[in-house]
């Protein structure tokens, strides 16, 4: 059972244990390593976004002459809030160096602060993800203090003429700075006022550096925690190599932490900020008192729960393979770089993960409550950054979305693909093995036409993060092409499937053409196809099966049935297909439901079109050649449903009466055409037929 120490209990065992120790690492059960860690992925939902475009923002550039083509885009913008002060604008920092703020009825964007210039020439951008104007968050009392803080870096001639307040990296190449801002006039819309730096933090690589600044939402005056300013701090990108391969553990430096100060207070060592006494290490011999949680690599996004239990979570980036969210709460350990999420990690291996030890527990490391692995190619190098990047997001409490209440929302930073997780099922285990089933999420334009972040961003590499109002509205955010869109509404996968036109009661023999009669039985209330088809000349396609030339040929169509396997479950690869847009005998689409997904042909929904069938659902996972859960593993029967909308290529199949799909894709090939139902190579029946669906013109 995992221990979820009280700040009380962390004192009390600090005076037990040696000062700054760090686990040692222990045998592991299975010395071999993990070639797929996380062998689930993300399954479909069903549900999708509307996406409403409300602002570009200024096309910008870093400072320097940049070589990494991922720091070349429209503009770096990687956030979007709200100003605390009733005044509806929103803010949006660039890492290139400018605040904007939109306007609450035109979204205008405009340059509230430039602060590349106030801290030129030491501000620094032009290399480094994370590096240049990297976040600002706004005190809760804006309105009446105008206090708001950012975080930006600095190199060159400020690595001589500024000091670090806390220990600093050695060999350090770069600074990451958090200043406290005073606006004379909060309601201004350019920023007139003054400024004071109040911590340095000095970082040996240019990633990882700080991140996300901010301050708890849920926490109201005369709270503890009311004011108090939470840093995420990067290992520098050494967290697991060279002299700084200790720091995430080690509790007397900064990096690779959560850290969390009073801006008000004046007791810490360089008298700027106050350390809170009632931080897990405040007090403590050889510890930084400004530690909340630790053993991090890049704590990229934290967001607190404003509903439920006010839970606080992280979405913390991996090295190898592991992208992953946990909970954060004072003294918490993710274990970097002992683990990467539930895994040993081994810093003289580049390429793999492991086991855990056998007396794991001991350590009480706080494992991922979701995630997801980054499924690199079979010839990726893997000293290379294979492009995944998880980027949180927020449980969504607001009003206008009830669909999304409740769901932990997150993103993949490079392909834009966008995922949730139900807070509810995000629940502890000491082992890290039971975790939150992760969903896909996809994404509409206000037309209902289905589009990708990628379409949207017109780039491969999206570089997509969230934001939202303060009412909790969710909004997304993309560096590709400067833009930001407002979530105005949710929609569920091919909805409309269903059209004017309905077929039923057509079990007879007369309803139907088989490939081969002799092979078919229609006692009346069934469909039987009781001898297996064989291949047969042309492209490769299902062996047997029979249309349905009851009713018109359909464009948009909903097919419920009832199936079965008939094929005895002690063969590996038995299936059933579900035909639709059905024009001829190589054209045409099904759904393959197998107990097999492990091959290419088995267990999705796939296109006939004049050539070897194509697998077409979102499903396929070609570097893990797996694809979704097996659809059918017994002989019962089982309720399907296929929804496919002709105009938009939607595509969505359910089993048992699920409120997910098993299966989606999009495809526009064909118009129109029948239903039908077969096997590939077994046997099988289907009853309780019912189409519905919109007539060919």
């Amino acid at each position: 059972m995992r221990r979820r120490l009280s700040w009380c209990l962390l004192t009390i065992a600090a005076l037990l244990l040696p000062l700054l120790s760090v686990p040692p690492a222990a045998q592991a059960r299975d010395d071999a390593p993990i070639l797929d860690p996380i062998p689930d992925d993300p399954a479909p939902s069903g549900l999708g976004l509307v996406l409403q475009e409300v602002a570009q923002l200024p096309k910008s550039t870093p400072t320097g002459t940049p070589t990494d083509p991922r720091l070349l885009r429209w503009n770096r913008i990687n956030h979007v809030g709200e100003v605390p002060d009733h005044s509806g604008r929103l803010y949006v920092p660039d890492l290139n160096g400018n605040l904007y703020l939109l306007d609450k009825k035109t979204r205008t964007p405009h340059v509230y602060l430039d602060v590349a210039a106030t801290f030129a020439p030491d501000f620094f951008s032009q290399a480094g993800l994370g590096q240049g104007f990297g976040f600002v968050t706004f005190h809760p009392d804006f309105r009446k203090n105008g206090k708001f803080y950012t975080t930006h870096v600095e190199a060159g001639e400020a690595l001589k003429t500024k000091t670090p307040d806390l220990t600093p990296q050695p060999k350090t190449g770069y600074h990451g700075v958090v200043d406290e801002w005073t606006a004379t006039d909060p309601k201004a819309d350019t920023f007139s006022g003054t400024h004071r730096e109040i911590l340095r933090i000095g970082f040996a690589g240019r990633i990882h550096n700080l991140q996300q600044i901010d301050f708890n939402p849920n926490a109201r005056p005369g709270d503890a925690d009311y004011g108090k300013l939470y840093l995420s701090v990067g290992d520098g990108g050494n967290g697991n190599v060279g002299d700084n391969g200790g720091d995430p553990q080690n509790l007397g430096v900064p990096q690779g932490k959560i850290l969390r100060i009073d801006p008000a207070g004046k007791d810490s060592a360089n008298g700027k900020y106050g350390v809170p006494a009632d931080n897990p290490f405040a007090g403590q011999a050889g510890k930084l008192g400004e530690i909340y949680a630790y053993g991090m690599r890049d704590p990229h996004r934290f967001s607190w729960d404003t509903g439920g239990t006010h839970r606080l979570f992280l979405a913390h980036i991996g090295e190898h393979e592991i992208e992953s969210i946990h909970e954060l709460y004072p003294g918490a350990n993710i274990g970097w770089s002992e683990r990467e999420g539930a895994f040993t990690f081994r810093k003289d291996d580049r390429c793999h993960l492991y086991p855990l030890p056998a007396d794991d527990a001991k350590y009480d490391y706080e494992y991922p409550l979701a995630a997801y692995d980054h499924d690199p190619p079979a010839d990726w190098n893997c000293s290379s950054d294979v492009g995944r990047a998880i980027s949180g997001g927020y449980v969504y409490r607001g009003a206008r979305l009830p669909a999304l209440r409740g769901k932990y929302l997150f993103t993949d930073i490079v392909s834009g693909r966008l995922m949730y997780t139900e807070e509810s099922e995000m629940k502890h285990d000491a082992t890290g093995t039971n975790r939150a089933q992760i969903y896909d999420l996809a994404a509409y334009d206000t037309s209902g036409n289905p589009v990708t972040m990628r379409e949207l961003a017109g780039d491969q590499r999206v570089d997509l993060r969230y934001g939202s109002d303060g009412k909790g509205e969710p909004y997304l955010l993309a560096k590709a092409n400067g833009k930001i869109w407002k979530v105005v509404g949710t929609k569920r996968v091919a909805s409309g499937a269903a059209g004017p036109v309905r077929v039923a009661n057509a079990m007879d023999a007369k309803n139907w053409t088989p490939v081969t009669p002799s092979k078919w039985q229609f006692p009346g209330d069934q469909v039987i196809l009781a001898e297996a088809g064989e291949q047969r000349p042309g492209p490769r396609r299902p062996f047997e099966y029979a249309v349905l030339n009851k009713g018109p040929a359909l464009t948009s169509t909903r097919i419920d049935a009832k199936v079965r396997l008939d094929t005895p479950v002690s063969v590996s690869n038995r299936d059933v297909i579900v035909i639709f847009g059905y024009q001829d005998d190589t054209h045409y689409y099904y759904t393959h439901l197998s107990s097999d997904n492990t091959i290419y042909p088995h267990n999705g929904i796939f296109l006939v079109n004049g050539a070897d069938r194509l697998r077409i659902d979102q499903q396929w996972n070609a570097n893990r050649s797996h694809g979704a859960p097996p659809a059918i593993t017994d002989e019962a029967w089982h309720g399907v449903r296929v929804d496919r909308r002709a105009d938009t290529g939607e595509i969505a199949v359910y089993v048992d009466g699920s409120s997910k799909p098993v299966f989606t894709a999009r495809d526009t090939t064909l118009g129109s055409g029948r239903v039908g139902f077969g096997s590939f190579d077994n046997i099988g029946r289907l009853r309780d037929l019912t189409v519905r669906g919109t007539p060919a013109k």
